[in-house]
């Protein structure tokens, strides 16, 4: 049970705790001295993660089962909306538009005070808008039709130890001297650090009330994937060749990567169809709004590395 100390703090809920992005906010809300509730389907597994005390809780729900969200949004002021269904179902479009109505109205319904959701970067007029980031844009447009106030953050690649995309990136080059490079290694991208990311979500916490909005993320440097392969292979030493070819379709593409990397063929072809898409920040007004101030792909990589070595 909160104390009087927490008691009059607003209580946060945590979506997607589990995952790469949840998983590093849940110490820095801590930190913040935030009292907090994380939602987990498997909520034993998720304590091991968190300071569960008179300000952390964690609580056993799913956003597939509406009751258990009823359950987990009463008396919650904020929620973060960090939920992605894609390594757990191959219909993960209907899956992820059914999780976010199920949220939508949940904290409708419980006058919740702002949903903070992280999406992805690309263009929405693109008719070729691969079916990973069309999915996010959709996500985030259910979330702001709630009524409930939504701030929604795109972002292209988060370049920190344990991102899927920056580890598939470091497993290629890690495990192959010399790569074929179909046309998407070279789409214009904009990483951000994850540390910047959990910066830009943390500080979305003290916006004003308003309306939703919807802010472009992205470090200071606009790159390729190729260019990520390059510079990570720099500063770990390595001399790889990056050889063009004409076509390695999406398909082709994520069944090459089952094959050397971790990664299921699932997981890896959704990735990269969105990889085919341009993911730059055209709309700078992040930077005016909020605090932070990104750092830029060398940086960011090197952290990423540095992690891995403490």
């Amino acid at each position: 049970m909160p104390t009087a100390e927490t008691a009059d703090r607003p209580l946060i809920l945590l979506t997607g705790g589990s995952g790469y992005v949840g998983g590093r906010l849940i110490p820095v809300l801590e930190r913040r001295g935030a009292r907090l509730r994380c939602l987990a389907r498997n909520p034993d597994t998720l304590r091991a993660r968190v300071r569960v005390d008179e300000a952390t809780e964690v609580v056993r729900g799913d956003v597939l089962d509406e009751p258990s969200l009823d359950r987990a949004l009463a008396g919650v002021h904020t929620a973060f909306y960090l939920v992605h269904l894609m390594s757990g179902s191959q219909d993960f479009e209907r899956q992820d538009r059914l999780a976010a109505t199920n949220f939508a109205g949940a904290a409708k319904r419980a006058g919740l005070r702002r949903i903070i959701y992280l999406g992805g970067l690309g263009d929405d007029s693109d008719p070729g808008l691969s079916p990973h980031l069309r999915s996010r844009h959709e996500v985030g447009r259910i979330l702001r039709e709630s009524g409930v106030e939504t701030i929604e953050f795109r972002a292209s690649v988060v370049i920190g130890a344990g991102s899927l995309s920056y580890e598939l990136m470091k497993e290629l080059t890690e495990r192959l001297p010399v790569m074929l490079c179909p046309r998407w290694l070279t789409t214009p991208t904009q990483p951000i650090a994850v540390d910047d990311v959990l910066g830009y979500l943390v500080a979305a916490l003290d916006l004003p009330p308003g309306e939703s909005r919807i802010f472009e993320i992205g470090g200071t440097d606009v790159s390729t994937y190729g260019g990520l392969i390059r510079e990570y292979a720099r500063q770990r030493g390595l001399r790889r060749w990056l050889i063009s070819v004409p076509v390695l379709t999406p398909y082709l593409s994520g069944l090459w990567l089952a094959l050397v990397t971790p990664a299921s063929f699932e997981i890896g072809r959704h990735l990269i169809e969105g990889l085919k898409n341009p993911t730059v920040v055209r709309d700078r007004t992040a930077l005016e709004v909020f605090p932070i101030r990104p750092m830029g792909v060398k940086d960011a990589i090197r952290c990423a590395i540095a992690s891995r070595t403490e």
